[in-house]
């Protein structure tokens, strides 16, 4: 009995030792943004964007992890998460104002210096605040976040593409497909090992949000605005060439939405880029966060003082 007694203190007194994650909002421009922190203040800050249809509740199992030595912030767009989510009419639901809400919510929360975590949407919202302030920017960890036209899998040409070039009835009923349960699931479960390590909470989460009244007109303003994306592509390889941020690739390998080859196109302009190829797919921490957030604190480790 005094052994057992023993073994349940120890475990007690291990658990108590995992960061806590506070669920905390700020206040920018007017709106109301959750997010997600943990960590000491006084470590190394870890900034993660999330991608669609997701928030920061992508990020629930990494959190833990790279709280142990880090101050780690998750933050939901406008529209996504938590935050707030003003009609489409009423707000320009644009990557140019997504990335400027961001960075006067790290401004606000005083994070001068900060590593960022980039997944699919996470990409054009973190690469224009590495462009704008890249002494700012650390180190940029990406994870399908895609800045390359190799990355595009045929799903652009099929989906996106006739949608930006006429906008209109028939291609946005197309579009509102996306939006729905089994488009989100089916998000979730492509390319990954096995389906039964993917929590239904997360695509069951997703979608609550994406169904509020509204939602489907914010995500048609912003699938439509992602075109506006690519002819920033050349300017964020220059920032990669002449400004040389560490980068780590974690790429879930299967992703039928942002492909292999967008990953080993960033080796062009950062030859020196640590590539891991990961057998899962668009959402990889589903099934890899322990894996991921072991690469991301010894890759910080090293590159990241």
């Amino acid at each position: 009995m005094a052994n057992s007694t023993l073994q349940l203190e120890d475990r007690a007194t291990s658990l108590k030792q995992l960061p806590r994650v506070f669920y905390r909002t700020e206040t920018v421009d007017g709106l109301n943004i959750f997010y997600r922190e943990a960590g000491s203040k006084d470590a190394p800050a870890v900034v993660l964007l999330h991608g669609f249809p997701s928030s920061s509740h992508m990020y629930r199992n990494l959190i833990p992890i790279l709280a142990t030595k880090y101050h780690v912030i998750a933050p939901d767009y406008p529209g996504f998460g938590y935050s707030d989510a003003p009609a489409a009419g009423e707000f320009e639901y644009t990557f140019d104002h997504l990335a400027k809400i961001i960075e006067r919510f790290l401004e606000q929360k005083e994070i001068e210096k900060y590593s960022v975590y980039i997944q699919d949407y996470g990409s054009p919202v973190g690469f224009r605040l590495a462009a704008a302030h890249p002494e700012r920017v650390q180190a940029i960890i990406s994870q399908n976040g895609n800045a390359y036209e190799e990355g595009l899998s045929a799903f652009w040409g099929e989906y996106l593409q006739p949608y930006w070039k006429d906008r209109n009835e028939t291609t946005e009923a197309k579009m509102r497909g996306l939006l729905s349960l089994e488009a989100t699931r089916m998000q979730y479960l492509t390319g990954v090992r096995n389906p039964e390590q993917v929590s239904p909470d997360a695509w069951q989460h997703d979608q609550a949000l994406l169904d509020r009244a509204g939602n489907p007109e914010i995500q048609l303003d912003l699938f439509y605005d992602y075109r506006n994306n690519l002819p920033l592509y050349p300017a964020w390889h220059e920032y990669l060439r002449t400004k040389q941020p560490p980068v780590l690739l974690v790429w879930g390998k299967n992703d039928q939405i942002f492909i292999e080859p967008g990953a080993r196109a960033f080796l062009r302009d950062r030859p020196d880029a640590e590539l891991h190829l990961l057998d899962t797919g668009h959402f990889a921490l589903e099934e890899d966060s322990e894996t991921i957030g072991g690469l991301m604190l010894d890759f910080l480790k090293r590159k990241v003082k």
